[in-house]
């Protein structure tokens, strides 16, 4: 699927640029519901943002500035002028890109206040151009959408839960379960940018073909239409096997590739990205409706396990808004 337009700009390959969209034009409804909940936390933002500053960030950044490869107009050209392309169309700031010398196809957003996008040199060896420019829409996405953060923040969660911790150790199992759902529901977001980013279906769903079994050389070799019936099989199963699909994702960040291939085709479906590239979009500085958010997120928190557990909606939120509730307890204390 591709979208083709009169007006749509030169340095954009040929793609509608979105001036001043805003990410909540993509992001998945949960996703934009738990990072509200957590922003409750009166200074949750600048205290997180303080500590990564101050003993993690810049050590991150050092590490990967002493083995990695910066992108720029002379270090893998091709990919800077990808870069460039699809911050052009997502109408934002190119962010500091590396190159990493890594077996696993792979790619992230890192970082807090000065975030960069690391890929793994597997990934581009295994994707094509296009699928590549899907991969650094979705990590620009992660950057504008400011997952970063709260990545950091489930790392931590994880890292710490334990009797030293009184706000983690009260329910560990459930935040961090909690806010796995919620990570899983960001990468779906990010999907969907990397779709506006490309404005082109198939790239996106080779590329989540890629990140499943992609082969060095055997690039042509992936059928979209086939990975599509994949994802729709594994979609429409029931029975014993949406238990196994549900406890199978629960310790997952990511979701499954097909998932993700079902998820995208079912926004696309919708309406909602046609809607986008026509030019209707929520557009930076308007408001957010955040009631209208959690009442969607009610409804499509862990698809799955309403099928397995009538009560794993208001168990999960409920873990969230407990996490949430603490935190302010403890910080008013101090």
């Amino acid at each position: 699927m591709s979208v083709t337009n009169t007006s749509a700009n030169s340095l954009t390959g040929g793609r509608i640029k979105l001036t001043s969209i805003s990410p909540y034009a993509w992001e998945h409804p949960t996703d934009r519901a738990a990072l509200n909940a957590l922003q409750q936390i009166p200074g949750f933002d600048q205290l997180l943002k303080k500590v990564v500053g101050t003993f993690g960030e810049r050590n991150i950044a050092l590490m990967y500035q002493a083995q990695s490869v910066r992108v720029g107009p002379t270090q893998y050209p091709r990919i800077n002028a990808q870069l460039i392309r699809v911050c052009d169309v997502l109408d934002t700031e190119p962010p500091p890109l590396y190159i990493s010398q890594k077996p696993i196809a792979n790619a992230g957003a890192v970082g807090v206040d000065q975030p960069f996008i690391v890929i793994n040199s597997s990934l581009v060896e295994i994707a094509d151009d296009a699928s590549l420019e899907a991969m650094l829409g979705h990590e620009v996405g992660h950057i504008m959408s400011e997952h970063t953060l709260y990545r950091t923040l489930l790392s931590l969660l994880l890292q710490f839960s334990g009797p030293l911790s009184p706000i983690v150790s009260q329910a560990a199992f459930p935040i961090t379960l909690a806010l796995r759902e919620w990570s899983r529901k960001a990468e779906i977001s990010c999907d969907r940018a990397g779709l506006l980013a490309t404005q082109d279906l198939d790239s996106s769903v080779k590329l989540m073909a890629s990140l499943a079994g992609g082969i060095r050389g055997y690039n042509e070799d992936l059928d979209v239409t086939a990975f599509i019936a994949q994802a729709n099989e594994y979609r429409d199963t029931e029975g014993l096997d949406s238990f196994y699909k549900f406890m199978a994702t629960l310790g997952r960040t990511h979701p499954f590739p097909v998932v993700r291939v079902a998820e995208l085709l079912n926004w696309v479906d919708s309406g909602a990205y046609q809607q986008i590239v026509n030019g209707e979009y929520h557009k930076i500085g308007e408001p957010r409706p955040f009631v209208d958010d959690a009442a969607s997120a009610t409804k499509q928190f862990s698809d799955t396990a309403q099928t397995i557990f009538e009560d794993t909606d208001r168990y999960v939120n409920q873990a969230l808004n407990n996490f949430v509730n603490a935190a302010k307890e403890k910080m008013s204390d101090q």
